[in-house]
């Protein structure tokens, strides 16, 4: 299992490819995951995440939250 983590436009989530499958999470400001209201399809390769991000939440731009930045996943425990 892989995850990818990102800020878009201020929003933090977790990106799992698990099985052929994305499944997308909502990480609050404790860390914890839940299930994100909004699926990724199979076929976004990982190196077009942040673009596909971008395209399905560009209107959650603001001037202080304006792009999708990766971020470093946390450390497996």
């Amino acid at each position: 299992m892989k995850e990818y983590r990102f800020n878009v436009f201020g929003r933090i989530v977790s990106i799992v490819r698990e099985h052929g499958r994305w499944t997308a999470f909502d990480v609050g400001a404790e860390g914890k995951r839940r299930l994100a209201n909004f699926q990724i399809p199979d076929f976004v390769e990982e190196h077009k995440l942040a673009q596909y991000l971008g395209d399905l939440f560009h209107e959650n731009a603001t001037p202080k939250n304006s792009e999708v930045l990766p971020m470093s996943p946390p450390a497996a425990s």
